[in-house]
């Protein structure tokens, strides 16, 4: 006879509360797991998740609450009791030594296998490539895990905490925003090891800013907001648009609502390219409407990558670029397109966009200098002011800790003040690249409504992104790149999700859609180009200085 399932939950939360002083971090939340199952936790910055991870690991004290793991009480404030009743972490920062080799790596905190009072390399091998093997990777032990795939990276660190101790069976996996950090080539790699982990019967407490991997992982899903707990649903009973207002209320849709009533039409040009030629691009041409979103789409190496990079001058390229004044700027010069009304923020803000050992009240000056500078000395007072000022504007958390060190923010937070930056100097043409990778749905109501009330003001906005949802959402015109050139013009009505990406899919054959026919300017060399970092240029001042 076949013994019945055990379905004692992995994790039972009862009532769990917390603040810190007069701030609510979690107020009587409940949250139960059961063995096997995915359970997604989500909310945007400062909703109540960060803090739950830490109860559970021991690292908090709740001030009210229960939780058990696999029916045992959890003895809260004690990481080794987390640790001996079966309760594995593994956080954003995986705690991995990229210069060591993997099974180093495994051996962290667990030791090697040893024969005879010393290290057998043998064993411990074996037993490297046995924890490898449970969550489905085949990756030579002795490899450096700085060479590994980010996915690999992961799932290596989830083999860590999922190494077998037979006084502690493993019967809970947190994973904390794991894919945060991940392309999204890399993610089905990182579900395909979940789903191996859930089916040996552990339950997977899984915390994502990614809605889309819900429905592809979660059997169910809690949504906090505010510290609370305002729904605990199975998956197969939301859409994304429920989803998302279960998140933020009615937030998001408001800024695209609002977004659908900028022309469709800009005014007039404010920024034209012309037959842009350079790293993946091929005789690029096309004019930026004031008072209008475009977005830019393709995919990955049709151009639309480095469009936005070349035209500010943080790419070489040929071909022109010229401002509604008809200036042409010259090209690798970011500092004569930000001196005619030009902002730009690429993809990567970590290392081309922020300085994280500055504060953000200093990163947020860095655009420019000139309003806090007086007798050869910086005016404190002022600069502090301003940041606080767009701390408020752009509900970034914590609200008023402008000296903290960027580095110190979540992602999300990061970008906020990295559009506060470029904001302050109310940029008569904003380029974004992935504007909100990386950036839970809360953060990125925030900024669309920034970037619709920008536009609303007359400001050309220019959004690159990977994200065809988000272009249809907040865009009312979509340039297609296609081989280097904009191979379809989406305005109005015909910009849509499934339009775009079909777009994007077609081949370089396709007819061009009323796109203007290109220069025809020859594309040089293999240089792939050469990138700037954006270290905010602050003696070139804009159109806020003046």
């Amino acid at each position: 006879m076949t013994a019945p399932a055990d379905t004692t939950p992995a994790l039972a939360v009862t009532g769990l509360s917390k603040r810190f002083g007069a701030s609510v971090a979690l107020q009587d939340v409940d949250l139960a797991i059961g063995p096997g199952e995915v359970h997604a936790v989500l909310g945007e910055n400062g909703s109540g998740k960060s803090t739950l991870i830490k109860i559970l690991s021991g690292f908090h004290r709740p001030d009210a609450g229960t939780v058990a793991v696999s029916g045992q009480p959890l003895p809260l404030g004690h990481p080794a009791s987390s640790y001996r009743l079966g309760a594995r972490f593994v956080h954003q920062d995986l705690g991995l030594v990229d210069s060591i080799p993997v099974l180093d790596n495994l051996a962290i905190g667990a030791g090697f296998a040893t024969r005879l009072g010393t290290i057998s390399a043998r064993r411990s091998s074996e037993r490297a490539r046995a924890d490898l093997a449970r969550v489905g990777l085949a990756v030579d032990p002795g490899a450096s895990v700085g060479s590994l795939s980010p996915a690999t990276r992961t799932g290596v660190a989830i083999a860590r905490a999922l190494r077998e101790d037979p006084g502690s069976p493993v019967r809970l996996l947190v994973l904390d925003e794991p894919t945060a950090t991940l392309p999204a080539t890399e993610v089905d790699r990182l579900m395909d090891i979940i789903r191996r982990v859930s089916a040996a019967g552990v339950g997977v407490l899984y915390v994502t800013h990614r809605l889309d991997e819900i429905f592809t992982i979660a059997g169910n899903v809690t949504v906090l907001r505010d510290g609370r707990e305002v729904a605990a649903v199975p998956t197969s009973s939301l859409d994304h648009r429920r989803l998302v207002d279960l998140l933020v209320g009615e937030e998001l849709t408001a800024a695209h609502h609002v977004a659908e009533t900028l022309p469709a039409e800009g005014e007039r040009p404010a920024l034209s390219l012309r037959g842009i030629t350079g790293a993946s691009l091929d005789g690029f041409s096309a004019d930026f409407g004031a008072g209008q979103i475009t977005g830019i789409a393709g995919i990955t190496g049709s151009g639309r990558e480095t469009v936005l990079g070349a035209a500010f001058g943080a790419i070489d390229r040929t071909g022109e670029v010229l401002t509604a004044g008809g200036v042409r700027l010259a090209p690798s010069r970011p500092d004569l397109a930000m001196r005619h009304g030009l902002a730009y923020l690429p993809a990567d803000r970590v290392r081309n966009a922020a300085i994280l050992s500055l504060s953000a009240r200093e990163n947020i000056s860095l655009s420019s200098l000139r309003p806090f500078r007086r007798f050869g000395t910086m005016r404190g007072r002022p600069e502090r002011r301003i940041a606080l000022t767009w701390f408020q504007r752009l509900s970034v958390r914590p609200p008023d800790l402008v000296d903290l060190p960027l580095e110190s923010f979540s992602g999300g937070n990061q970008q906020k003040i990295m559009f506060a930056k470029w904001l302050r100097r109310e940029p008569v043409v904003f380029l974004l690249d992935e504007p909100t990778q990386g950036v839970d749905v809360g953060a990125k109501a925030v900024l669309h409504r920034q970037l619709v009330q920008a536009a609303a003001g007359g400001a050309a906005i220019v959004i690159s992104s990977s994200d065809v949802d988000e272009l249809a959402a907040i865009c009312q015109r979509v340039i297609v790149c296609r081989d280097g050139r904009a191979a379809a013009d989406l305005r109005g009505g015909e910009v849509s999700a499934r339009a775009i990406s079909r777009e994007c899919l077609l081949g370089s054959a396709s007819p061009n859609h009323g796109v203007s026919s290109t220069t025809g300017v020859p594309r040089p060399g293999a240089s792939p180009g050469r990138v700037f970092p954006d270290q905010g240029f602050p003696d070139q001042e804009g159109p806020a200085d003046k």
